[in-house]
């Protein structure tokens, strides 16, 4: 895992900005820091590296080709470096360098071309490949979008690279805060790609690629995979086979995956929460790890209403690996709120954030690589808002919108923490955050059709520009693959928009600037490109039965660990963030929501968000999610203006 910077210029000041832009990006690869200047194509390219494979010199980039043509940046794992190596050798006779697969991928794509090669291989990456014949670069992202770039024009200057961060030793490029962006920020929690936070600098979106020519300056974009296109096939193709056929295909895919993911010449462990995903990870690690333990890593709240520790080790305990956990005090928040702008540089309002953070931490003391069960929930059907539709919006959505609106008022004012006090003793056992749950369902109840209600249901703030100071024209909806509703059911529906934008813009987003910011790598052996094949083949049956989520998952994982040990309701990552805003980090949020101070920047409706503010204090609302996204704009705004 490593950092990449890239800069094309007619200037040599600003090519010779490659060494600070890399050494902004340290912390994503503090094991060597090099660069590469071709002042007769005007190209710079920089690397920080974090070595994982071949710990040499030799795996040292940026590293140019055997025949002298292509010379590459690359941040990311290719799992199947040993089998491409092979492809290669039966081809061409080579003197490998290193034992790397970053020098694999170089000789592949020297042989077979970019197009090829990305059909070819197997991993998260982000890299950039300089072609001293054609004077192209070209620019990559993985198909579901585990590795980030950035790019932009400055003044006669083009760049891009792992973080916003590489910005700062720029001469000749504007930061200028894009109130459009800012309002896809508010409703998303996120800034998704293809924007960012500042006008004309952007992302690029998974599973594309970007060709940028030395000569005209222009861009050129294309697609290499889509998600959309997979789940299609899978309506034309399904699995053919019953549900035990089903789940054995399953258990052989996910052992495959973890295998090849378990590749490294440096410690390797793993994120443990208890939950289905991540205990399904651990398991088949420890299955395959010939007799040694699994260095396995979970976090826990002094709140034993929000702690899932005791859970993860339970199922650690069972499994047999070698467990680590910690308990997250008010404190310890408090000393990583002000750390947040510089871990993720743009604005990012998922609060279990801060949790990821200090897992990742305390992971890295003893290793540094971690797999996590990241993309479970989309792949299976794990979200709480696929079981909701099915059994409850889908029955209701019959009766007349008027009738849903006023039922939804009736229910909305009654605060959430009534209905924890009234509902909470009697389901408990079934339910967490019961009345956060009521008022979430209130939100969808006159929901006309499942796009409407999706983006109801994943919205933080669903109206933004209530919210906003915003003179310009309306934000731009997040861009999303056009597919054929006809073809799947509304759950369906909703997990593709979820793979392509919820999981590449929050969750896979969220891990890697936390893991990064302290220099570990972290793997997702659910998004293995077979297994979301599969997933994308099989009926939805199969995943969603008797109002659960995950059923083929958990099906698979019985197998490894007692059914016992892991059902329960499912909570996600969070933490007691209401009442934290209420205590401990009232007086730091009081500070960026003052009225003078909100005026002053000129951002956002004041009366709005002071509203919002004294309704949570009162305990009326539980407002924790639209205040976050406020703070952290806020917070990150004092450390970038």
């Amino acid at each position: 895992m490593c950092g990449i910077a890239g800069i094309v210029s007619s200037s040599s000041q600003a090519l010779g900005s490659i060494d600070d832009m890399v050494s902004c990006l340290g912390h994503r690869g503090p094991d060597a820091q090099k660069s590469f200047i071709d002042t007769s194509n005007g190209v710079a390219l920089g690397h920080s590296r974090l070595a994982i494979l071949d710990l040499t010199e030799s795996g040292e980039q940026p590293m140019v080709s055997s025949n002298g043509r292509y010379v590459i940046v690359f941040n990311g794992e290719i799992y199947n470096f040993q089998s491409l190596k092979k492809i290669v050798e039966s081809k061409v006779s080579i003197s490998w360098v290193s034992s790397s697969d970053t020098e694999v991928l170089l000789e592949l794509i020297s042989l077979f071309g970019i197009k090829e090669s990305l059909e070819l291989i197997e991993g998260m990456f982000a890299f950039a490949v300089l072609d001293r014949e054609e004077r192209t670069i070209f620019m990559c992202r993985d198909r579901l979008g585990e590795k980030p770039l950035y790019y932009g024009y400055g003044d006669d200057l083009f760049f891009f690279g792992s973080e916003l961060k590489i910005l700062k030793p720029l001469g000749g490029v504007r930061r200028e805060v894009d109130r459009n962006s800012l309002a896809l920020y508010l409703r998303f929690g996120a800034v998704p790609a293809p924007y960012t936070i500042y006008k004309k600098i952007y992302k690029l979106e998974p599973g594309c690629c970007l060709t940028f020519s030395l000569d005209s300056h222009k861009l050129t974009f294309g697609k290499y995979w889509d998600v959309t296109e997979v789940y299609r096939k899978g309506k034309e193709t399904p699995f053919k086979g019953n549900f035990p056929d089903a789940k054995n295909e399953l258990d052989k895919l996910l052992n495959k995956a973890v295998r090849s993911q378990m590749q490294a010449d440096v410690g390797l462990g793993a994120f443990l929460s208890g939950g289905v995903d991540s205990s399904a990870i651990v398991s088949i690690m420890q299955n395959n790890y010939s007799g040694r333990k699994v260095q396995t890593f979970s976090v826990g709240f002094e709140s034993k209403e929000y702690s899932e520790a005791e859970h993860a080790k339970a199922v650690a305990d069972y499994v047999g690996t070698q467990h680590t956990e910690i308990t997250v005090s008010e404190s310890d928040v408090l000393k990583v709120v002000p750390d947040i702008p510089r871990i993720y540089d743009e604005p990012f309002a998922d609060s279990s954030q801060i949790p990821t953070f200090l897992v990742s931490q305390l992971a890295k003391g003893s290793v540094s690589v971690a797999l996590s069960g990241d993309g479970g929930d989309e792949l299976f059907g794990g979200y709480n808002r696929y079981t909701m539709h099915e059994r409850f919006f889908k029955r209701i959505s019959s009766c007349p919108v008027s009738l849903r609106t006023m039922f939804a008022t009736a229910l909305t004012t009654v605060p959430p923490y009534l209905w924890d006090k009234c509902l909470g003793p009697l389901l408990k056992h079934k339910y967490s955050h019961i009345g956060d749950k009521i008022h979430k369902g209130a939100s969808v109840l006159d929901s006309q059709g499942v796009g409407d209600f999706y983006n109801r249901i994943t919205a933080r703030i669903y109206n933004p520009y209530s919210w906003l100071v915003l003179n310009e024209r309306e934000p731009s909806k997040a861009t999303v693959s056009d597919f054929d509703s006809g073809l799947y059911e509304p759950v369906e529906q909703m997990m593709i928009r979820d793979l392509q934008t919820y999981l590449p813009n929050d969750i896979l987003t969220k891990v890697d600037r936390a893991s990064m910011a302290v220099s570990l790598e972290t793997r997702v052996p659910f998004l293995d490109r077979g297994l979301v094949e599969f997933a994308g083949s099989l009926p939805l049956d199969y995943k969603l039965r008797d109002n659960r989520g995950k059923w083929i998952l958990r099906e698979v994982l019985y197998d490894y660990v007692p059914k016992e040990l892991i059902e329960r309701p499912k909570m996600g990552f969070s933490m007691p963030l209401g009442d934290w805003l209420r205590n401990p980090l009232r007086e730091w949020a009081e500070d960026l929501l003052s009225e003078c101070r909100l005026k002053q920047e000129g951002f956002f409706n004041v009366q709005v968000v002071r509203k919002v503010w004294e309704n949570h204090l009162s305990r009326r609302f539980n407002n924790e999610y639209q205040l976050w996204n406020i703070l952290m704009f806020q917070v990150w705004l004092q450390q970038n203006e």
